[in-house]
């Protein structure tokens, strides 16, 4: 019988957020689920979140008839990665597929940055995730082709001045999967980067929503489900030749300067 795949995911904290998306199409998949949460973070923005929402979205995952483990770590932390492989391989065995997915944002703009604030965001946005692949190809089994998937934010395609901690780090996640794409390619893993443009997930209050609505030519925001259907493709056999490649995925979205 054939090992059935297991997923690392970070950053599912939220019932509207994007990866409960990817948790739950991966999950209809019959991929055994692992993720990551972070209640403090998101205590402290403007959307807040519910004590029980990461045990609510674990509930939903188990509904679909997969395992599913999950794990409060502040990915900050110099020790976050060891802990997440050692629960994922004791509780679900060896993961193949990693969806860096976790996020930290503050408005910084170049008079009030800090060196403290950058680091909030280097450590989330960019140590994380590139820690989190080297531990992912360190201890993968080649069970199954691996599959490491970022979730970017189109920062290489028009600027942040008022969220530059935020660009400059997730910006960085463009490069170091194109710059990965080679080595991992030997070693049977792709790794590919989704921008999923601006997504509703339960951020974009009505003043944004004025502002950016007749941006996008289908007259909608985002949806979770429509990154988690990008990361369905990417992680199947289908995309087995894609990888070093950042998807931009935004519907159309008209930035400044575009022609009609």
């Amino acid at each position: 019988m054939d090992e059935k795949r297991v997923a690392i995911i970070t950053g599912v904290t939220r019932l509207k957020g994007i990866g409960r998306a990817i948790c739950l199409e991966l999950a209809k998949m019959g991929i055994d689920i692992f993720f990551t949460y972070w209640r403090n973070y998101d205590r402290t923005m403007p959307w807040g979140v519910k004590d029980d929402e990461p045990d609510l979205i674990q509930k939903e995952i188990i509904e679909l008839g997969v395992r599913c483990e999950k794990a409060e770590i502040d990915l900050s932390e110099k020790l976050s990665t060891d802990n997440i492989f050692n629960r994922v391989e004791t509780s679900l065995g060896f993961p193949s597929i990693l969806i860096n997915n976790a996020t930290h944002s503050t408005m910084t703009n170049i008079e009030n940055i800090t060196a403290r604030e950058l680091d909030k965001h280097y450590f989330v946005n960019l140590r994380a995730p590139i820690l989190l692949s080297s531990a992912f190809v360190r201890n993968f089994r080649n069970s199954h082709p691996g599959r490491i998937i970022n979730i970017s934010s189109g920062q290489s395609l028009s600027a942040m001045n008022t969220e530059i901690a935020y660009a400059v780090t997730k910006g960085a996640i463009e490069t170091f999967t194109k710059t990965m794409q080679h080595e991992l390619a030997y070693k049977n893993i792709t790794i590919n980067a989704i921008n999923p443009g601006m997504t509703d997930s339960g951020w974009i209050d009505e003043d944004l929503s004025k502002i950016f609505i007749n941006k996008f030519p289908k007259g909608r925001f985002g949806l979770p489900s429509d990154a988690a259907k990008i990361v369905g493709f990417l992680v199947s056999k289908d995309a087995d030749w894609i990888t070093g490649q950042i998807i931009h995925s935004e519907g159309g979205f008209i930035r400044e300067g575009t022609v009609n």
